[in-house]
């Protein structure tokens, strides 16, 4: 939600419309950007129902407006996504779903996840890719805890530093160690750190993935 990631859904949806269509075209798009410092406190003080309630009525707006669909350019605030699904009648593009399907289309069983502390260790996300055939791996506290302070006080500030992309290699690392197969950026925010030529597993970036499942389904019918 933080401005940093919003341009990269942005760029990303507008240049997967071009590859699609060719010439002059763009994606038609109704962007609510919303101030991510109200968000965040409604995080740190485990407002969920405060904060669903506020996403689900921009979501109703934006079905008003026009919208044909809704992807919430957050992988942390799907912890109330059901709040949104429930207030709108338009698809909503779960982004779990479509990171399964990544996780599936790519055979992988055992998958690492990095996000904020709320997405790593509260079970929201990893519980929807999770199953009999997929374990998860999350770090452990300490670098769960140093993943968060890069992302909120670095990246969604806008923030690239050298030292946290060292940081954060490292972690990878340690889970390849322990039998992870593939990485899954489950923060909107860590491909603007990371670049999948920077580590050896293959990366799972769920921005990129929640950007080009919205270019499929808007051009569905066309």
């Amino acid at each position: 939600m933080s401005w940093a990631s919003t341009q990269t859904y942005y760029r990303l949806i507008n240049e997967g419309v071009q590859q699609q269509l060719g010439g002059l075209h763009s994606a038609e798009v109704l962007l609510h950007s919303v101030d991510f410092a109200a968000i965040e406190r409604m995080q740190s003080n485990a407002e969920w129902k405060r904060a669903g309630a506020r996403l689900a009525g921009i979501g109703r707006r934006l079905e008003m407006a026009g919208a044909d669909a809704l992807v919430l350019c957050t992988n942390t605030m799907h912890k109330v996504a059901d709040s949104i699904d429930q207030a709108t009648s338009i698809p909503f593009l779960h982004i779990g779903d479509i990171t399964r399907r990544a996780i599936d289309a790519g055979e992988h069983t055992h998958v690492g996840l990095l996000g904020t502390r709320f997405t790593m260790e509260e079970g929201f996300l990893a519980e929807r890719i999770r199953s009999d055939a997929v374990t998860v791996d999350i770090p452990d506290e300490a670098d769960r805890i140093r993943i968060d302070q890069v992302i909120f006080n670095e990246l969604c500030r806008g923030e690239v530093v050298p030292a946290s992309r060292e940081v954060l290699q490292r972690i990878i690392a340690d889970q390849e160690a322990r039998g992870v197969e593939a990485v899954i950026f489950a923060c909107t925010e860590i491909g603007l750190l990371l670049n999948p030529t920077d580590l050896k597993l293959p990366v799972l970036d769920t921005t990129e993935l929640h950007a080009r499942a919205a270019v499929a389904f808007a051009l569905a019918d066309d």
